[in-house]
């Protein structure tokens, strides 16, 4: 104890030749009322170091006291003691240092004299520099923890590029200082904001360190897959090794690195050489289902040995996975068998392989692919059009409606009217579908003319979503007024409907879901109008009616957000922003509103908004507000990402001159 004692002493007069304004605050932290029991391991690690030295030196003091104060949670104080470490003087010799220790004794003693620093205090000051790093995130200094916990791998492995030598004993704490600085850093790079560092340090982790517990190694898999799958950043550059062979496999974006690391895991888990952790095969379905890769699911599945997972969940995962594969190969196989045979069965085989692969576009990982897979939608619906001779309504409505998606509105425009003359005005989505086409190429009095013909030849209790289309298209061309009356008029109508379907519980069931989605989506558009107008009681009496009929609506949630927005009330509306993603994840408007409030008041890092809008775009390629402020985010990177800024500029001026009142789908 008296060793101990005079260790804090020494620490405290330390502080006096560092800063004799925190003289007095060091020596009470050390020798204060409050710290009656003192940290035995100080006193433990002195006693090693004088073992060693015969001496316990400035810097090693500074680590102990440092280290102390953390452990009594003075995060500032420890952090000031840790900045009086030389640390640019004690590189070299740390690093010497570990050089020398893992080379052969008799080579050593050859060609150097004694290491500058035992491996003990070598350890010390590592942890040091760890424990800097932890305060500086406790202080929210993110690249700057990064920086300084880059520096413990940079000592490492510039010493032992092979690892840790068994010769440096069971008692070193290198090792434990190296695990945690390992998987510390790429939490701190996210942090920071710094997506592509982090990528960097993950890799890094899982190529350069091949010391590390099985178990340390999974988790930094199961973290680095979970990040590239999630972050919804720019893609990470491809990894680049110079040790792979060339027919090695090298992932082309983020997708595909996650789903190999989470394979690996896998093989892992089947070998026994970790344990088994669900979430594993959770994110690999996910990764796999959004990139076209059900058959290498089911592999997978089939693959995993008994007992991994329970074989009622293996049956009905495999069972999705045939499912969800089935589409477009029962096409193709339908169009063989039927080749020589019925024409009209084999147009109508071309049209269900055209939707197939329209789905699987919708999931497509890269833009090539995308365009590529919407070709051949086209060429199937127009196959099997021909085969048909353009007799299906089903499938000219199809051929109306990918055209208009891929915004080739002049070729829609022309199935649409086919599509409409064809059902003799019958068709309520027929009418639709053609007033969305001429909503996007801005013709929108055209399109309410041709809502009003549709509403003359169609019943009162099919009119609800011809009416809120004209209201849409009303306010599109600045007719407040007229738009709620409209609105009115469809509350009015669907009241009639709803006491209907009352007296009738068969047809409850099927049609008053349909009437509350639709009252709903109505009360939401009316706020929206009162917005507008600047009537935040009225818009809120709009939202309260919504909040009875679906409390847990990403929707109305959203709109929530945007009034509390359009009052100023930023907080507020973030809150609301991250409640209706709560609620559902792929609300798009969500995710691009969230992006834009936290670009605006900074409450969080860059990236994280950037994050938001790449995952929208995932979502939704035809989003042009995405688009706009991703652009603006580049535009703020500097003159490095001007070409990608312009690109997104350019989208989005694209997509808003063609931007329908509502989604054409």
């Amino acid at each position: 104890m008296k060793l101990g004692n005079e260790m804090i002493r020494s620490s405290g007069s330390l502080a006096v030749n560092d800063d004799s304004s925190d003289a007095n605050y060091y020596s009470s932290q050390a020798t204060g009322e409050n710290d009656k029991k003192i940290d035995t391991g100080n006193i433990e690690e002195a006693e090693s170091s004088l073992r060693e030295n015969g001496s316990l030196n400035y810097e090693e003091a500074r680590a102990l006291l440092g280290r102390y104060e953390y452990q009594k949670g003075n995060i500032e104080a420890a952090l000031h003691v840790f900045e009086g470490i030389d640390l640019a003087t004690l590189t070299p010799k740390m690093k010497t240092s570990l050089t020398q220790r893992s080379e052969p004794r008799k080579k050593v003693s050859h060609n150097y004299g004694d290491p500058p620093l035992s491996t003990h205090a070598v350890g010390l000051l590592l942890e040091a520099i760890y424990l800097k790093s932890k305060s500086l995130q406790m202080l929210q200094r993110y690249k700057e923890a990064a920086q300084s916990c880059k520096l413990i791998l940079d000592i490492i492995e510039s010493s032992l590029p092979e690892g840790l030598p068994e010769n440096f004993g069971t008692d070193c704490k290198l090792q434990e200082t190296l695990n945690h600085a390992i998987e510390l850093l790429p939490e701190l790079w996210k942090l920071a904001g710094s997506p592509q560092e982090a990528v960097l340090s993950f890799r890094r982790a899982l190529l350069h360190h091949q010391t590390l517990s099985a178990e340390t190694t999974a988790k930094i898999q199961k973290d680095f897959a979970f990040f590239l799958l999630y972050n919804g950043g720019e893609e990470a550059i491809p990894p680049n090794l110079r040790s792979q062979m060339d027919t090695s496999f090298v992932p082309k974006n983020n997708i595909e690195e996650a789903i190999l690391l989470l394979m690996i895991l896998l093989r892992k888990v089947s070998l026994q050489m970790i344990k088994w952790d669900p979430l594993i095969l959770d994110h690999l379905c996910y990764a796999l289902s959004i990139s076209n890769g059900l058959g290498a699911l089911c592999a997978q599945l089939e693959e995993l040995p008994p007992g991994i997972i329970d074989n009622k969940e293996r049956y009905v995962l495999l069972a999705l996975c045939y499912h969800g594969q089935e589409g477009a190969s029962c096409a193709k196989r339908a169009i063989r068998a039927l080749e020589s045979s019925c024409d009209e069965m084999v147009g109508i085989a071309y049209y269900l392989l055209g939707i197939s692969i329209s789905g699987h576009c919708r999931s497509a990982i890269s833009d090539l692919e995308r365009v590529e897979k919407q070709t051949e939608v086209i060429q199937c619906l127009e196959t099997g059009g021909k085969f048909t001779g353009m007799n299906d309504s089903t499938i000219v409505y199809n051929l109306s409606l990918e055209n208009a998606e891929q915004r080739k509105l002049d070729v829609a425009l022309g199935y649409a009217k086919r599509l409409v003359k064809m059902e003799g005005g019958s068709s309520v989505k027929g009418w639709i579908l053609l007033a969305r086409i001429l909503s996007g190429q801005k013709r929108f009095s055209e399109g309410e003319t041709v809502i009003n013909a549709a509403l003359e030849q169609t019943g009162k209790w099919d009119q609800g979503e011809l009416l809120r289309t004209k209201a849409r298209l009303q306010v599109a061309q600045g007719e407040i007024k007229n738009a709620i009356q409209t609105y009115t008029q469809i509350l009015a109508v669907l009241q009639v409907q709803g006491k209907s379907f009352r007296s009738q519980k068969k047809n409850q069931e099927i049609g008053g879901k349909h009437l509350k989605s639709l009252e709903m989506e109505t009360w939401h558009d009316l706020a929206m109008v009162y917005m507008k107008l600047s009537q935040w009681v009225d818009a809120e009496a709009c939202l309260l009616k919504s909040e009875t009929i679906d409390y847990y609506s990403a929707s109305r949630l959203h709109i929530t957000g945007l009034l509390y927005e359009a009052k100023g009330l930023d907080k507020e509306a973030q809150k609301a922003y991250e409640l209706a993603l709560d609620m559902d994840p792929s609300h798009v408007p969500s995710l691009v509103s969230l992006a834009v409030i936290i670009r605006r008041t900074g409450v969080k890092p860059a990236a994280a908004a950037k994050s938001f809008l790449t995952e929208a775009l995932r979502l939704d390629r035809l989003n042009s507000s995405a688009w706009y402020n991703l652009g603006l985010f580049y535009k703020e990177d500097g003159p490095m990402f001007v070409r990608e800024a312009a690109n997104c500029f350019e989208a989005a001026s694209i997509l808003g001159e063609t931007e329908p009142i509502e989604p054409f789908r």
